[in-house]
């Protein structure tokens, strides 16, 4: 079998997300990647309905990353949900926020929270 691809990396949302109230008041600096892979059975490899729209994952990111929101964990199981929900063909799924500088006083740290999917 042959498995095919989709990623977005790198994603990069000024987001309302934190568990701290000032957190989602003044907001915070969030990268996503987001890889999908399904079974490469293409009958024609122009046509964009035998694929995942990147597009469409990308609109996915921004209806999660735009309200506020306490844990990472949260907006991640969103994601994962919204686009399993969409392409119910996916086997394979690996979602990564990293926040950038979270507010505990380390210098050039970041945080992250990912989730990996695989279909039984």
């Amino acid at each position: 079998m042959v498995l095919q691809k989709v990623a977005l990396t790198e994603v990069r949302f000024f987001s309302p997300i934190g568990f701290y109230e000032e957190e989602q008041l003044l907001g915070n600096e969030f990268y996503i990647d987001i890889e999908v892979c399904f079974s490469f059975e293409n009958p024609d490899a122009e046509d964009l309905k035998n694929t995942v729209n990147y597009e469409e994952l990308y609109q996915v990111l921004v209806e999660v990353m735009s309200p506020k929101r306490k844990l990472l964990e949260s907006a991640a199981e969103d994601i994962l949900d919204l686009v399993l929900k969409k392409y119910n063909f996916i086997s394979h799924m690996n979602v990564s926020i990293r926040k950038t500088n979270p507010p505990f006083g380390g210098d050039l740290a970041n945080s992250k929270v990912s989730l990996h999917y695989t279909r039984d």
